[in-house]
């Protein structure tokens, strides 16, 4: 197929907007499990939040496992949406499915081998270790259901129908909430389970969102899986492209998710308040990060869709200049969002212990400056990745990572002892480390005239 320049082929401003904010509103949703739950176990106190903080350290683990593959499903379903081939849909779909189930299972094997002596480790007492161990048990459910659950929402946004993933979510929250509330604290009749309730209350919301999913999949898409042959011949050779095409995705967001794990468990050695601080902020940081996120995401589907219909290089570069303007909005909109929460902290933790709320107060000033350079690393990651550049993408991840916050967080924490700020700070270095890196590769340009639909 020959280059060609459509400027219809060129999503406007408002397109990536219309792309992003579902997958904006699901993701604050798919995080806001963990936020829900500490704080609908905030009334416990301190150590209730320990035991919800060190569970879901461990359980982030395999979940991060689980959109690494998925994110890498996304783009092969947008690439082959572009390419307009009904079997490399089918075979983006059902290659990534197996893939997560598989992934899945790998996971179970690991949370059976590590989970009970990683909770040990970092518990600050028995009490502690008892709650998340519980609590790891029941979240277990929500993790098989996800490795279905991420992979559909991925194929949907890949072929840009990013609503019907959000809509699956919206319903599924509310009763997050209520069977939460209902399995926490005894209310309606069921047993007060404390912290494993709120795991009580994500399994059964997310059996129901992912249910919504599957319907949909089978309605909507029902014509793509029953197309005759696949993208390579064969399921196996499928399969295995798919697979080659994924790992240096999912490797670089086993990374993040590994390293983004082990600091959490490395802050279970700070002071119990600092602890519950880090606790508290970092889902925060995540959810309210996906506005931004996804901004790039939905860039890195345009681009992947515009390489497949092969449209030129100073296209991509008037589609690029668009995303970035409206990387920099996403980005002002979270670091006013960070601000809003570290000033309300007092009256939204109004039951912890002065001194965590104190330290949430703290990070405000880095929480300001994290979204500018993050937003504009994940555009270039996205790109980069959409148009198969994913080892060198992997690569600054994984270094930046494994050289700089992972050690620096366990010299600051264990041998330093600093205050929490110090920590946290770590994040935005990072992120300044990366950028040189992702900017020149970036700006290099070869990437343009790649054929990404193989």
């Amino acid at each position: 197929m020959t280059e060609r320049n459509v400027q219809s082929d060129i999503p406007p401003t408002r397109a990536i907007f219309g792309l992003a904010w579902p997958m904006a509103v699901k993701a604050v949703m798919l995080h806001g499990i963990v936020v829900i739950d500490a704080y609908l176990v905030a009334g416990f106190g301190e150590t209730a939040l320990a035991a919800l903080g060190v569970a879901g350290a461990i359980a982030g683990l395999v979940l991060g496992v689980l959109f690494a593959f998925s994110s890498a499903t996304q783009i092969r379903v947008a690439q082959a949406h572009g390419s307009g081939d009904p079997s490399f849909l089918k075979s983006a779909l059902v290659a990534g499915l197996i893939v997560n189930l598989g992934a899945c299972c790998l996971g179970f094997v690991f949370l059976a081998l590590t989970a009970g002596p990683l909770i040990d480790s970092f518990a600050h007492d028995a009490n502690v270790a008892a709650d998340a161990r519980r609590y790891l048990a029941v979240f277990s459910a929500v993790i098989l259901a996800e490795a279905i659950g991420q992979c559909i929402s991925s194929y949907f946004n890949g072929i840009g129908n990013t609503k019907l993933p959000l809509y699956s979510y919206a319903v599924a929250l509310p009763v997050n909430i209520a069977a939460s509330l209902m399995f926490i604290y005894g209310y309606l009749g069921a047993p007060a389970m404390g912290v494993v309730g709120a795991a009580v209350g994500s399994v059964i919301a997310t059996l129901l969102q992912v249910g919504i999913l599957l319907v949909s999949l089978r309605a909507l898409a029902g014509d793509n899986l029953r197309v005759t042959g696949w993208r390579n011949g064969t399921f196996a050779a499928t399969l295995l492209r798919h697979l080659q095409f994924s790992w240096p995705i999912a490797a670089t967001f086993i990374s993040a998710a590994l390293a983004n794990n082990v600091c959490r468990l490395l802050y279970a050695r700070m002071p119990l308040t600092d602890f519950a601080a880090m606790t508290l902020i970092t889902p925060w940081i995540m959810v309210v990060g996906t506005i931004g996120m996804s901004w790039a995401q939905a860039t890195g589907i345009y681009v992947a869709q515009l390489l497949g219909k092969h449209v030129d290089g100073p296209a991509m570069d008037q589609f690029l200049s668009r995303a970035w303007r409206g990387a920099f909005w996403a980005a002002a909109l979270v670091a006013l969002i960070y601000a809003l929460i570290c000033l309300i902290s007092s009256k939204l933790y109004a039951d912890l212990h002065p001194d965590t709320t104190a330290a949430i107060l703290s990070f405000l000033p880095i929480l300001l400056l994290l979204p500018f350079p993050k937003g504009s690393n994940a555009i270039c990651g996205n790109t980069l990745r959409a148009a198969g550049d994913t080892l060198y993408v992997m690569h600054i991840f994984v270094w930046s990572q494994w050289l700089f916050r992972v050690p620096a967080t366990a010299v600051l924490v264990l041998y330093l002892d600093v205050p929490a700020i110090w920590v946290l700070s770590l994040l935005l270095l990072e992120e300044l480390i990366k950028l040189p890196a992702f900017h020149a590769r970036l700006f290099k340009g070869d990437w343009k005239t790649r054929d990404v639909a193989v």
